[in-house]
């Protein structure tokens, strides 16, 4: 059955390639080029991954116009929303997770606005199912999650102002962290419970599948992984940030804070064990470590953090976390909603990344 299966793939695969190719001959044809290059980039094998190649010639529709840009994103999202195959699915996934990271404004601005209508269900594969065969079904799972992590990624990115472990833009740090301490307390704790959630997102990241697809699923592991530093990267500015700020916080603003911790306390686990093989082990110790300081110093309040800790309880609980009444109404992406740079916060920032290296090893507990 696998054989059949994998043998129907590549019929497929050879007939819309080719007959692709024949209308994107056509020297007008700009959107159709793009049309292709998604084609040979989603294949039907679940032991390729999206080739460097097709990438390219897909981010390069960055440094055309609008419309260029809008075709190249069309052609990804078509091909993602049109399709039955889980690893055709995944490959679409992680084709617009490059854009996120990899793209140019231009090209991640009309990934933002793309769909028709808001809302959670973003890129609409909560309810995919393959069941050609036990590794389709596998894979499946993988498809709802990224898809899902993705949503998160790009509502993340809204609120903070520019796209998460970005590798298009620079800032000197310096500069990055004056314009984090110039935020004021709320947006502080609006973007620390966006990555927060985040990271509690991450954490729900399938077991990998037994029958195959290893190189698909560490493509993802590793794109993930890069995330998990960028964003642990951002939390440590605004924790340090809000530790120096610890004597004018606000009991409500110390209530908010101290939900943020103890759902981010709860990730420290999974997200040790699934990245392993990321960053470096002193830079994610540090991180747990101002984590604890920063507890360790509301805890020195007057309040303190026990005292604080019991007072949050039905405060915004939400399932098995927390979640301040504040953010009830979360941001989503929707419809002409572009992340937003006109305020020019951030619009030039880029993380200043920590090395990640290029074995991931991803542990299943």
């Amino acid at each position: 059955m696998g054989r059949i299966t994998a043998l129907i793939g590549m019929i497929k695969d050879k007939a819309s390639q080719g007959k692709a190719a024949l209308v994107s001959s056509n020297p007008a044809s700009k959107s159709l080029s793009f049309h292709l290059s998604v084609l040979r980039a989603t294949t039907h094998d679940p032991s390729t991954p999206p080739g460097n190649r097709h990438l390219e010639v897909l981010l390069s529709a960055g440094t055309g116009s609008r419309a260029t840009a809008a075709s190249a994103v069309e052609a990804v999202m078509d091909r993602l929303h049109t399709t039955g195959d889980a690893c055709v699915a995944l490959k679409s996934l992680i084709i617009v997770h490059h854009i996120v990271k990899h793209g140019r404004f231009i090209l991640q601005d009309q990934l933002s606005v793309f769909p028709a209508s808001g809302g959670r269900n973003y890129l609409k594969l909560s309810g995919f199912r393959d069941e050609k065969s036990p590794l389709m079904w596998e894979l499946s799972s993988w498809v709802r999650w990224y898809a899902l992590y993705l949503e998160h990624l790009l509502s993340t990115s809204r609120i903070m102002g520019f796209f998460v472990s970005s590798t298009s833009s620079t800032i000197h740090k310096d500069e990055y962290e004056e314009m984090v301490s110039s935020l004021t307390n709320a947006d502080l704790l609006r973007e620390i419970d966006a990555l927060v959630g985040l990271l509690q997102e991450v954490c729900k990241i399938p077991d990998v599948p037994f029958c195959g697809g290893k190189s698909l699923v560490d493509m993802i592991i590793r794109l993930v992984g890069e995330d998990y530093v960028s964003s642990v990267n951002e939390l440590y500015t605004r924790l340090s940030e809000f530790k120096d700020r610890s004597n004018i916080l606000s009991f409500g603003d110390t209530i908010e804070l101290v939900c943020a911790l103890k759902r981010l306390e709860s990730c420290k686990e999974r997200l040790s064990v699934m990245f392993r093989g990321i960053g470096k082990r002193a830079w994610i110790d540090g991180f747990w470590s101002l984590v604890r300081e920063v507890k360790g110093t509301i805890g020195g309040l007057e309040d303190g953090y026990e005292k604080i800790e019991k007072s949050i309880i039905g405060v915004g609980r939400r399932g098995k976390g927390y979640e301040s009444a504040r953010f009830t109404d979360r941001l989503v992406i929707g419809y002409g909603d572009a992340v937003r740079f006109s305020s020019g916060r951030f619009s030039n920032v880029d993380r200043f990344n920590y090395p990640v290296s290029s074995q991931t090893t991803l542990n299943v507990l």
